[in-house]
């Protein structure tokens, strides 16, 4: 393949986007035609340099802080989009709070992202892995003890039978592994080609395998079932991420909820213990799902822009899907569960008695973004926050859990012994929150959750608006 480097293409980018930024205040300037695309066969280099002036200069546009951002900013002195990205994220001091908020804006080469909305793989480190990986995620239990704690079934891991709860007891033949090692861990098991593992099953037998790593479909609803507990039907949905194919998952919604229905559910627990975000449009879907009919037509949400951009601010409002009548929805939560899952569960608090539990406070991400071209590459600078109908909004440290319950890591999803989903149905059934079991306090020490605070890192949380 022959290699150009269309400098003049760059340059036009720049212009277009200062061009653009005119234009939406000038509605009645044309904009000029794009320039002819290079031949078949022939890549296209951007200029480096210009690449990260118009990633600065989106940022002023559409950056919800974009005031902040001081003048002498020099996006040259930094490496790449990305880079950039991640350096004005400093630059996002939000009433209330001393310190900046912002830990999400971010940059992705476009090849990569598709791949990632398009539910082809987790989203790992700000870049996909040209090998894909392993579709494995773990946590530790306890000092020692690393289990697995998320699975995709398609990926390697999924397809050589794995499953969360499995405790790992030898990576590469080292059988050293404790919270001191997380990120010699996190570069095995997410970043690696390839990685040997041993495994030890729940009933104590083991495994030894080589996972190679590879691009597979997400499945984000995980298992979705229907618990018969005397006069309580309970609703259990495990879902992991907001991202990949939206007509694909809102089929996988209408089919869980019919199910639900016609088993005639009573409660329902939503376990988002890792899910990291994805579209709004699929969390405004997922709230339609599950409010009451005396909810209809009342406001959603509102998204809001910066001063500059206003005129682009959004109200959503409630279009009650199904027939399922709730008062009450379980969450199942850890810091993992962020953005569109924090949407979720922030837009039913006024209709519903929403009970949340888990290990810890959510992530904490109030804010979304969308993609915005940059070359080849998207900028993802944070561009809008929300509220819900009470104006409550800003959780940048989390929304908070009704009961402390350490996460059930020794487990299979669906298990009516794991920590969490136990204590669930305890509530929905006696009105009291199970403890957690003395063997699982471990998992609540500092050690342990910031080690898993490591481990989870590489994971990015996202937001993802439709744009204007």
């Amino acid at each position: 393949m022959t290699t150009i480097t269309f400098k003049f293409l760059s340059i036009f980018f720049v212009g277009l986007v200062l061009f653009s930024s005119c234009k939406k205040d000038n509605p009645d300037v044309v904009a000029p035609a794009p320039p002819a695309p290079p031949p078949v066969g022939v890549a296209v280099t951007f200029n480096p340099d210009l690449l990260k002036d118009s990633s600065l200069l989106q940022s002023r546009d559409i950056y919800l802080w974009n005031t902040q951002i001081p003048a002498t900013f020099n996006a040259r002195s930094y490496t790449d989009p990305a880079a950039v990205m991640t350096a004005i994220r400093s630059f996002s001091i939000e009433p209330g709070f001393v310190s900046s908020v912002d830990r999400w804006s971010f940059a992705m080469k476009k090849t990569e992202w598709d791949l990632v909305s398009g539910g082809m793989g987790a989203l790992i480190g700000g870049t996909k892995q040209e090998a894909g990986d392993f579709g494995l995620s773990v946590f530790f239990r306890a000092d020692g003890d690393l289990r697995v704690r998320l699975v995709e079934p398609n990926s390697p891991s999924g397809l050589a039978g794995i499953r969360r709860g499995w405790r790992i007891s030898k990576i590469n033949g080292n059988s050293n592994i404790n919270t001191s090692g997380s990120s010699t861990i996190v570069d095995n098991v997410y970043y690696a080609a390839s990685t040997s593992f041993e495994f030890i099953r729940p009933d104590g037998t083991t495994m030894t395998t080589t996972l190679n790593a590879a691009h597979y479909t997400d499945k984000p609803v995980y298992l979705d079932t229907v618990y018969d507990k005397g006069t309580q039907k309970i609703g259990y949905l495990v879902f992991n991420s907001f991202l990949g194919n939206q007509q694909n998952i809102s089929a996988e919604f209408d089919r869980v909820f019919s199910k639900f229905a016609a088993a005639q559910v009573t409660d329902v627990v939503i376990d988002l213990r890792y899910n990291g975000g994805g579209y709004v449009s699929l969390a405004e879907k997922l709230v339609n799902y599950l409010v009451p009919s005396s909810a209809n037509g009342g406001l959603m949400m509102k998204q809001s822009y910066n001063a500059k951009n206003s005129q682009h601010d959004e109200t959503t409002y409630i279009q009650k899907t199904g027939v399922l009548q709730l008062s009450k929805i379980y969450f199942i939560v850890t810091k993992s569960t962020a953005s569109a899952s924090e949407l979720l569960i922030n837009s039913l608090k006024p209709y519903m008695n929403v009970r949340v539990l888990g290990p810890t406070n959510t992530h904490g991400k109030p804010v979304g973004f969308f993609p915005i071209s940059v070359g080849d590459w998207y900028v993802f600078p944070v561009s809008f926050k929300t509220t819900n109908k009470n104006g409550e909004g800003s959780y940048f440290n989390g929304l908070p859990v009704n009961a402390v319950i350490a996460d059930g890591l020794d487990k299979d999803w669906g298990d009516t012994n794991e920590s969490c989903l136990a204590s669930a149905i305890k509530n929905i059934t006696t009105g009291t929150y199970q403890r957690s079991m003395a063997t699982e306090t471990n998992s609540q020490s500092p050690v342990i959750l910031n080690s898993n605070d490591k481990l989870d890192g590489p994971f990015i949380k996202v937001t993802i608006g439709k744009g204007f």
